[in-house]
């Protein structure tokens, strides 16, 4: 049995860490820099970094701020935000990432995904979702959760799977930053239509939510920032945790 990953979500914006609840409301929380050293050390399996206004905004990633959270870190890290073509991918990857996370670019150019995939290899490219319910449905949105769009989010994985992508990440707006634990509804039914791993993400506010989520889905990963970034839990303890509830981690 693979062990399931524990990753710390940086969002970032204007050079700072930054979070809110369903994708509004944003708050100040830390330095990129700080807290990516601080999960490095402390028991994470990887990292990701999202600059959250680089698509909305039409820009793209800071740079100079990416290649600082790089060099402090020592565990595989995924970075996403203003990706939309292989000069992004290139840039990210010259400044440390090992995986380049897409989303309203590859909804733009769905030539992306299956381009990237074909210079960098399945394992570099990550589909990251936005999703949330509208109309009975799970619905994919764009430009951080701003924009919606036409796209069904199970027919999107799927496409986003048969192009090459190497791993999904399903973000729900519904239950982002509410700490009420993981969409295991959304998950399940992404989970199912899907072989390649899936990460959790948007809803953790305890480990009992992670010891839940593991149990209830097929995810591969949970992805969680506030409840990391203010003390509430620390990964280490997470871990040992999940490993007492029968949940296969690294310790």
């Amino acid at each position: 049995m693979l062990a399931k990953r524990i990753i710390p979500c940086l969002d970032v914006r204007d050079g700072r860490v930054v979070k809110g609840k369903n994708f509004e409301g944003l708050k100040d929380v830390d330095d990129p820099v700080k807290l990516a050293a601080y999960y490095s050390d402390c028991g994470a399996d990887e990292l990701v970094f999202y600059d959250i206004t680089a698509s909305f905004e039409g820009r793209k990633l800071f740079s100079d701020v990416l290649r600082r959270v790089a060099e402090n870190v020592f565990i595989p890290l995924t970075v996403g935000g203003g990706i939309n073509g292989l000069d992004d991918f290139d840039r990210v990857l010259r400044c440390g990432a090992d995986k380049v996370s897409v989303n309203s670019g590859a909804i733009a150019d769905r030539s992306l995904i299956s381009a990237a995939a074909e210079r960098y290899g399945n394992q570099c490219v990550v589909l990251s979702m936005d999703v949330k319910r509208v109309d009975g449905r799970f619905a994919v949105f764009s430009h951080g959760g701003r924009v919606p769009t036409s796209l069904d989010a199970v027919e999107w994985a799927r496409y986003g799977q048969a192009s090459g992508a190497g791993e999904i990440v399903v973000n729900s707006i519904d239950t982002d930053g509410v700490r009420g634990g993981f969409d295991i509804e959304m998950l399940r039914v992404i989970c199912e239509a899907v072989t390649v791993p899936v990460v959790a993400s948007g809803g953790a506010g305890g480990t009992e939510h992670f010891i839940r989520l593991f149990k209830s889905v097929d995810v591969d990963a949970g992805l969680g920032a506030s409840i990391f970034h203010y003390g509430q839990t620390l990964i280490c303890d997470l871990k040992h945790e999940l490993k007492n509830a029968g949940i296969e981690v690294r310790l």
